[in-house]
């Protein structure tokens, strides 16, 4: 099958955590990766998913050699992709003008933590400093009340590689159409920012209390997690009305708690109570079973671990073996899935 971007070339100047999960969306969407490699060797941080399907090329970037080939590549290449720190490409002698200067079509990617400009520009930070500072830590909270980091899922992938894959199509897009390139500055406190979006909708509405309060960060008992029997865990999500029943029908509290509205927050407590002591009685094996092809938006919280015995991610291919020699070791799919449109007859 034809892949959408199997004519787009990309070099990748290297880096940790968002830069080579963007070049990896990048590959498995069909795009030919070059991955620059220091003479030195990468981090010693395990990325061999992320690399998958690049190709590689020794260069020292700080010889005038290792510049020229880089420079050699751009010459053909639709875009690139570098994470360092803010003002060090340009020290190379591989800055967006540098660049532009081989390829004025180029799409010249920067990811960054913090972005091109702003105090703390060229400071270090991690996944957990950019989400602390951009407001998306602090409503995520533990039964203590202390933030809790989601790995580096909203950071580093949600706000960085997935925002700097958006901007660098949207860059191959502007070149095709006028043949100009551009630079796009993605940086992570700035699309997390951008993934709050809607808690920020709920706070002007007012319709946004204090952390744990809320419909959407575990405040709802329609909206959390229950801990089972076997200390395994359910994830509810029976937000709208119709959905809320068939989960009250299941549980068998339609007559216990069906008087209370679903939205009334002074009752949410003892509702919360109630669905905790139901969940207990019972393993999550037998929950899942038990809620098998209802509408009641209940599932089984899957560890990582146990992701390839799941029957709607094996029918779907979600997960793969990595490496067919290599028993138990697996990666993710890639995504989304691009099927070809139905052929005219």
């Amino acid at each position: 099958m034809q892949t959408p971007l199997q004519d787009v070339r990309v070099v990748f100047l290297g880096g940790i955590g968002p830069g080579p999960f963007a070049a990896m969306v990048l590959a498995d969407m069909g795009a030919h990766v070059t991955r620059i490699i220091r003479p030195e060797g990468d981090s010693d941080i395990p990325h061999d998913i992320l690399y998958r399907g690049q190709d590689t090329l020794v260069a020292d970037l700080k010889s005038p050699e290792g510049r020229a080939q880089v420079l050699e590549l751009l010459e053909h290449a639709d875009a690139l992709i570098e994470g360092f720190r803010p003002g060090v490409a340009e020290r190379l002698g591989l800055g967006p003008a540098d660049a532009h200067a081989a390829n004025p079509a180029l799409a010249y990617c920067r990811m960054t933590g913090w972005g091109q400009d702003g105090p703390l520009a060229h400071t270090a930070g991690h996944d957990i400093n950019y989400i602390a500072v951009a407001g998306a830590l602090e409503p995520i909270a533990g039964a203590d009340g202390t933030p809790v980091p989601p790995i580096n899922f909203m950071g580093d992938f949600g706000g960085g590689s997935m925002y700097l894959v958006a901007g660098l199509l949207g860059g191959l897009l502007q070149a095709r159409s006028t043949g100009r390139g551009c630079v796009v500055d993605a940086a992570i406190v700035d699309g997390t920012a951008h993934l709050t979006a809607m808690l920020h909708s709920f706070r002007n509405a007012g319709q946004w209390g204090p952390r744990g309060s809320n419909l959407l960060d575990g405040g709802a008992p329609f909206y959390r997690v229950y801990q089972t029997a076997d200390t395994r865990y359910m994830a509810v999500g029976a937000i709208e009305p119709q959905f809320y029943a068939q989960l009250l029908e299941r549980l068998g509290l339609t007559e216990e708690l069906g008087a209370y509205p679903q939205y009334a927050q002074k009752h949410w407590p003892v509702v919360r109570a109630a669905f905790a002591r139901v969940f207990a009685t019972r393993t999550q094996e037998q929950w899942a079973r038990h809620f098998a092809g209802s509408d009641a938006c209940v599932s089984e919280v899957v560890a990582p671990a146990e992701v390839l015995d799941h029957p709607h991610l094996a029918a779907r291919g979600v997960y793969r073996l990595a490496d067919p020699s290599v028993p138990g070791h697996y990666e993710p799919a890639p995504a989304p899935r691009f099927i070809p449109a139905a052929q005219a007859d």
